[in-house]
């Protein structure tokens, strides 16, 4: 019977970027559509429906005593692989359990700092998906931004750490996964704040999350300030922390810049998109870091498994942030565009409180990459 390797552990190894040798028995169209990743990840695609007569196919792609995990869409055909290679010699070789379905829910807190005040500030990175939330603590209360739907694991983060969860806040009507801020917050007894101009539809009560409406966390000590920076949605809102975080939501990544069209309005918002990039942010200080609510690229990994920059050296090297002609940067939006993500109209109705579709069919829905951004 061949070994199995935990989410959890193989996480570890991709956020401490080890080297990492996957061999991915999903159908090819799936594998393209969606893999694991990481800095020294590397994958090699088999079909389980190739190997089922023998091996043949993988020989000599690996030696038999490097250490091989075995990934599947659920973790049944990824066992059945592994002892197939561990009968032909293979010593080192794994099976991750659950496969990429479990992959695709795992979180990794990673500390990104201290606060001036006391607290810290911690960046939850859903390597499965590349969706990035954050949660702010400071003198027992804490604040969670961006929560994706498995929000057990921000309850167990609280409860570890001592602090009661008092706000939920999202950043913008998320398109590619289904959001836990509404969840966590009737759970915890929070307030769960969503800017009103991505609510116009929503089915449930909220706070409007919008300029001037600071949010304080603990003893005052954390004012989270939000800013009214539209273009990946009509309603999108940065959040300033401390004089020292910029969270932008799905506006600015590390590497790229946000799609303006996942509510079908892609010519009616790329001027905002383009406003908020080029003047909003401008005015801001270049020394704030930019804590993004996605990544999309494994390079985007920082040494210690987070993903943030310097807004001025975002200013310096992301090539969304480089187009100076007005026309050009249209262009490069609206030519640029990923395919959609998978279910993404159903994710906005569920997200609205339109629908609310059982457990399984959450996890269908929200299969794949991300795809916030635009591909430069």
């Amino acid at each position: 019977m061949a070994k199995t390797i935990t989410t959890n552990e193989l996480a570890k190894k991709v956020v401490n970027h080890e080297e990492t040798l996957i061999l991915d028995v999903r159908n090819t169209d799936e594998f393209d559509n969606w893999k694991i990743e990481g800095g020294k990840v590397e994958v090699i695609n088999e079909p389980y429906f190739n190997l089922l007569e023998g091996i043949e196919p993988v020989e000599g792609k690996f030696n038999k005593d490097q250490e091989v995990i075995v990934v599947c869409a659920k973790g049944g055909s990824s066992e059945f692989v592994a002892d197939l290679l561990e009968a032909s010699g293979y010593s080192n070789v794994y099976s991750l359990e659950g496969g990429m379905k479990v992959w695709s829910e795992h979180l990794v807190p990673v500390k990104i700092g201290d606060l001036k005040d006391g607290g810290s500030l911690y960046q939850f990175v859903r390597l499965g998906k590349g969706c990035l939330s954050y949660f702010i603590e400071s003198n027992g209360e804490a604040a969670v931004v961006d929560v994706n739907r498995m929000i057990e694991n921000y309850e167990g983060f609280a409860a570890e750490n001592g602090v009661k969860i008092k706000h939920t806040l999202d950043t913008h009507l998320h398109a590619d996964h289904i959001s836990g801020g509404r969840q966590l917050a009737e759970k915890a007894g929070a307030t769960y704040h969503l800017p009103p101009k991505d609510a116009v539809e929503v089915t449930f009560d909220y706070s409007p999350l919008e300029e001037g409406n600071n949010i304080t966390v603990g003893n005052t000590t954390i004012t989270v300030q939000p800013i009214y920076s539209p273009g990946h949605t009509i309603g999108s809102t940065s959040l300033i922390i401390d004089d020292q975080f910029l969270l932008t939501g799905d506006i600015l990544f590390v590497k790229s810049i946000g799609r303006p069209d996942l509510a079908g309005k892609a010519e009616d918002w790329v001027g905002d998109l383009r406003n908020t990039l080029y003047s909003r942010y401008k005015e801001l200080s270049e020394n704030l870091i930019v804590l993004p609510a996605h990544y999309s690229f494994a390079e985007e990994l920082g040494n210690d498994g987070s993903v943030s920059a310097r807004l001025g050296d975002l200013y310096n090297k992301n090539e969304g942030l480089q187009v100076e002609d007005e026309n050009a940067f249209r262009k490069l939006v609206t030519e640029n565009l990923p395919p959609q993500p998978n279910a993404y109209q159903e994710i906005r109705e569920t997200n609205m409180g339109k629908i609310n579709p059982e457990n399984e069919k959450q996890r269908e829905m929200e299969t794949g990459p991300n795809r916030c951004a635009v591909q430069g």
